[in-house]
C-alpha cells in the first residue's frame, strides 16, 4: 500500500514482454537530497535492480549465472571452429 499523496516513481520497461510489462520502483522521499544521487544513477541503480532480477528468476539467466567466462569462451571457440570447418568443406 502507497501512503500519501504525492509519490515518485521511475517506470522501467520490459526488454522481454512475456515476463511482465513494467518494474514500477517507488522512490524514497530523500532519493534526490543527496547531492551524490543524481537522477541517472538513479535511473541505472533501477535499471539494474530489475536487470538483476531477470537474471536471477529466469531459466535463461540461471543458466547464463551457472556458466564460467572460459566456459563461454570455450563454447564460442568451439562453434566458430566448426562454422570454418563447414565454410572450407562446402565452398
Amino acid at each position: 500500500m502507497v501512503k500519501g499523496i504525492n509519490r515518485q516513481v521511475i517506470v522501467v520497461k520490459s526488454p522481454d514482454p512475456k515476463l511482465f510489462d513494467q518494474a514500477i520502483f517507488l522512490l524514497r522521499e530523500d532519493a534526490f537530497s543527496n547531492a551524490a544521487a543524481s537522477p541517472e544513477q538513479v535511473i541505472r541503480q533501477a535499471r539494474q535492480a530489475a536487470d538483476g532480477y531477470l537474471r536471477k528468476n529466469t531459466v535463461v539467466g540461471r543458466a547464463a549465472a551457472r556458466l564460467s567466462p572460459v566456459a563461454c569462451g570455450a563454447v564460442g571457440a568451439a562453434l566458430a571452429s566448426a562454422v570454418w570447418v563447414v565454410g572450407v568443406f562446402v565452398f
